[in-house]
């Protein structure tokens, strides 16, 4: 039931940033700055789903596991770049809309990561790898994106920037890194 060179062919496909991927990102950014703003789960899930971050840090994960170091700093390029502009736009989002809730509970939920946070990332990435490589495609990937946040915590992180506040931009960059981190090693393990 495994699909090795369409899952290879589909991962490299998504590394990529260009595109609709560029469009896709920036829209991502949007809704997820908005809703961490007004403090809604609703908009945040929506911007967990339509980002394309996954793409590079599954490419990452699978690049080590078939051991193609051109892919892999492909991979690695594209983050960056991602993470990059998600940061500066996310950050000039705050600067021109400023937070003005007294307890931004989605904010604060991106910036104190539990060792659960390493869990959910890891068996995500698993789910998400597995989902991936199978024939026929299903919803998994939806739930990876949702469980596994990426997004989220990189608006958090331009929040702290634009506010200086280096406990919200440092907690949210490390969950971040997790969730990357372990969502590449599962990709990994499973290639």
């Amino acid at each position: 039931q495994v699909d090795i060179t369409g899952t290879i062919e589909s991962i490299k496909k998504n590394i990529d940033f260009k595109g609709p991927n560029v469009w896709i990102l920036a829209f991502a950014v949007i809704v997820a700055s908005v809703g961490l703003n007004v403090n809604s789960t609703p908009v945040i899930i929506g911007a967990m789903l339509i980002s394309p971050l996954m793409g590079p840090i599954i490419g990452t994960g699978m690049a080590v596991g078939i051991n193609d170091s051109l892919l892999l700093k492909r991979s690695l390029k594209n983050l960056g770049i991602m993470v990059v502009i998600s940061l500066m736009a996310s950050t000039l989002f705050f600067i021109i809309s400023p937070l003005s809730l007294d307890e931004p509970t989605e904010l604060l939920a991106r910036t104190r990561p539990t060792i659960y946070d390493v869990f959910i990332a890891f068996f995500g990435g698993l789910a998400g790898i597995v989902e991936g490589s199978r024939k026929e495609k299903g919803t998994v990937i939806a739930g990876v994106a949702i469980a596994t946040a990426l997004m989220p915590p990189l608006c958090t992180a331009g929040y702290g920037i634009a506010n200086l506040n280096l406990t919200y931009f440092a907690g949210a960059i490390y969950l971040f890194s997790i969730n990357s981190l372990f969502i590449a090693l599962a990709t990994f393990i499973m290639v």
